[in-house]
This record gives C-alpha cells, structure tokens and sequence, in this order.
C-alpha cells in the first residue's frame, strides 16, 4: 500500500481507496507469505519423494546383496543390503510424516483478519481462504498475524532438519567403507587427484553432504532472529531469507536423488570383505544355546576366544581350522557339567561353516521386520506402498493450488468484466 496505492490514487482517483477497506499490510505479508512458502514446500516434498523413490529402487536391487553394517562406527553384524537402506528410508518416511504435520498448520489462511482483531466490515474469510488454495481461515485472529507468523516461518526451517541430517547420514554411512583401498560401494562419477594418479575422490557425495549441512547451518539463523521478539515484530518473517532455506533444501534434496543413482554396488566384494573379518561370530554363540541349550555367555567365550586366536594366527572364518575350534569349546568348558555343555563341540565341520557364512544367517533371521526373504517381501511392498501414497499426496495438494488459483482468476476476470 505504503508505495503502490498513491500510483493507483494518480490514475484512479481517490475513490480506489475503497479497495483498502477491510484490508491492512499486516493480514496482507501474512498470507503472501505463507502462499509462498507453500509453493517452495511442494517443490521440496517433490525432491524429496524422488531421492525416496531412488533410494527405495537402489535397495530392491541389492536385497540379496549381503554387506557388513557398522555399529559405533565398527563392522558389527552382516545384513542384507537392500534391508539397511530399507532402514534409512523408514527415517525418511517418517521425516515426510514431519512435513505433512507442518503442511496442515502451514496451509491456514491468516487473510480478513486485517491489523490483528478483524475489521467492522462483514468479510467472508473461510470463501477467502478458499480462493486463495488454504484449508481453512486461521481462527483466532491476534494468532493469525501476531503470533502464526513467526511459527510458521520457525516450522518450515525445522521440518527440513530431519531430512537433512538423515541424507547426510546415509552418506556417511557409504563413506565408511570408501576409506578401503578396495571399496564395495564407489560413485562412478568421481573426480582425480592433482598430485595422486591413484586417487578417486567421491566428490558428489562430499557435496552433497557440504550443501546439507550448509543448509543445516542456515537455519539456526532463524531460530535466532525469532529470539526475544515481542509478537508482530517482522525480523523472522523475511521470504527471502526463509524462502532460501527451502529452496535449498529442495536443490540438495534433488541432487541427493541424482547421486543415488551414480552409486555401484559390488556384491562380490561385499561379501569379501564379511569374510575377511568375524561379524558372524555371534552366530555360533546363538546357535550353541538355541540348538544344545548352552549357556549364551558361554557360547559367547567360546566365540570371542575364537576370534582371538584367529586375529592372532591372520586367521578368516573361511581358513579357521575345525580342529581349533574343537579345542577352543573343550578348553572352555573344561569345568562345566555335560547337562550345562556336551563334552565335545556339538557342530559338524559342515555345521560351524555354515555358522559363520554370512548369506546364512541372514537368510535364517526369524524375529519381525528382519531380512530374512519372506519379510524382505512385506517389507519392501510397504515401503513402496507408502512412497507411491506421499508421492500422490503432494500431487493432490499441488493439484488443489492450482485449482483454486484457475478458479480465482476466472472468477475475477468475470468480476472485471462486468465492472
């Protein structure tokens, strides 16, 4: 108003200030505010729906690619794959139940609700709200332009955290084992050292994770220009500023999906480099208690004396002699009665193989929402299902924008016309 209404006064006359009635800046930036922030928001759930859809279609094609996980950033336990990225995209999930959450308070129309207590004129808020693509007016209406505003700007940089600490999460997770100088995982899209001819550098996902965290780093700034401000007061609401947070977001999120498609999974190597160290070690222990009732921890000794001696002789589960480990258990449980542990180690050769063969234990997980093959099915049918909902959901959304936005216009057009 404070510079386009005196050029429309110069042309119109003083009678345009009629426009004005019911009408203040304060409800005014509130709504424009909020609409923008909604049209970035969809562009964001956009990017971030397909860096989910890529992620979910890079682990159906490695469920029977069996790899180490790392716990305490230290190789743990083997898994299937396509069931560890499965994982990741359950937090992802969850991050766009965050976002649907913020959408239903973002999506509130603050519009008719003029300086802060309404007007004396009889406006229709809930048709404006409506015209304007909004759920529904927000209803109290000091809330509205005082109060709301700064939430809302808060909300839509918080909802991007969870996203982006899981994004950079999952390269991290890669990068562990990109340190090897035989790597299971590679970018094939990489760039050359200067100095070293051998050295590979994964650059795209090193950006990746620098512009997520930069992003990250961003938005504390809001949190501090909310700080110690009475309510209505203007330093959190700057669009550009918050509309930069997510616009951001969007691009790393985009970028996140295109580099999920560079990544090359050797599945031989993975299972190399199980076989190569003593994640399976646990296994053996689990069995001598599951099958022959041996007490857990003494199993557990048993196999952690193993892998002492195995660490010490250079020794893989693939070369570490049966004849040892027949003399480990009888070492161990020198002192046990036979009811608490068999005189002699109760597995075949061909049984204490199969112990510690990754592929098996995997394939042998029994409990709820493990990798074994029959809850791998139900598991990636869920997660699919779930996406392919989001997906729909955002578009529905968009879809409803639009329609209220081809309505105002044709609305106003016929307004126009007959003025």
């Amino acid at each position: 108003y404070v510079r386009y209404e005196p050029l429309l006064v110069k042309e119109c006359g003083i009678e345009v200030t009629a426009m004005h009635a019911g009408r203040s800046s304060q409800d005014m930036h509130a709504t424009f505010q909020r609409a923008m922030l909604r049209d970035l928001a969809v562009r964001f759930a956009r990017s971030f729906n397909a860096a989910r859809r890529a992620l979910f279609k890079l682990a159906l094609e490695n469920r029977d690619t069996i790899a180490p996980c790392y716990t305490n950033g230290v190789a743990a336990q083997p898994n299937s794959l396509g069931h560890t990225w499965l994982g990741h995209l359950c937090g992802l999930s969850r991050d766009f139940e965050i976002f649907k959450g913020a959408w239903s308070r973002l999506n509130l129309c603050p519009m008719g609700t003029t300086v802060l207590n309404g007007t004396s004129w009889p406006l229709n808020r809930r048709s404006m709200a409506a015209y304007l693509g909004f759920d529904a007016p927000i209803d109290n209406a000091y809330d509205a332009g005082q109060i709301a505003g700064t939430d809302v700007a808060i909300e839509s940089a918080l909802m991007l955290v969870s996203p982006l600490m899981h994004i950079v999460q999952f390269i991290q997770d890669v990068m562990v084992q990109y340190a090897q100088p035989h790597p299971w995982i590679l970018v094939s899209a990489t760039y050359a050292s200067s100095a070293m001819p051998q050295k590979r550098n994964p650059g795209s996902l090193i950006d990746v994770r620098r512009d997520a965290n930069g992003v990250l780093g961003s938005l504390q700034s809001i949190i501090l220009r909310a700080h110690n401000l009475t309510p209505g007061m203007y330093d959190v609401k700057d669009i550009e500023l918050n509309g930069e947070l997510l616009r951001d977001a969007g691009t790393v999120a985009a970028e996140f999906a295109r580099v999920l498609g560079l990544l090359k999974v050797d599945a031989k190597r993975a299972l190399a480099e199980l076989n190569l160290d003593w994640t399976a070690s646990q296994e053996l222990a689990d069995i001598l208690m599951r099958r022959f009732g041996i007490p857990f921890r003494l199993g557990h000794h048993v196999a952690s004396q193993m892998v002492t001696v195995a660490r010490a002789g250079n020794l893989t589960p693939l070369t570490f002699p049966y004849a040892e480990i027949c003399r480990i258990y009888k070492e161990v449980t020198a002192d046990e009665p036979e009811d608490v542990a068999p005189a002699a180690f109760p597995l075949s050769e061909a049984e204490f193989r199969e112990a510690l063969d990754p592929r098996e234990i995997v394939a042998h997980r029994a409990t709820e929402g493990g990798p074994q093959p029959k809850e791998l099915d139900r598991l990636f049918s869920e997660m699919g299902a779930a996406i392919a909902a989001d997906e729909a959901w955002i578009e529905d959304k968009a879809a409803k924008l639009a329609e209220a936005e081809r309505r105002l216009e044709t609305d106003f057009e016929a307004l126009a016309a007959r003025a």
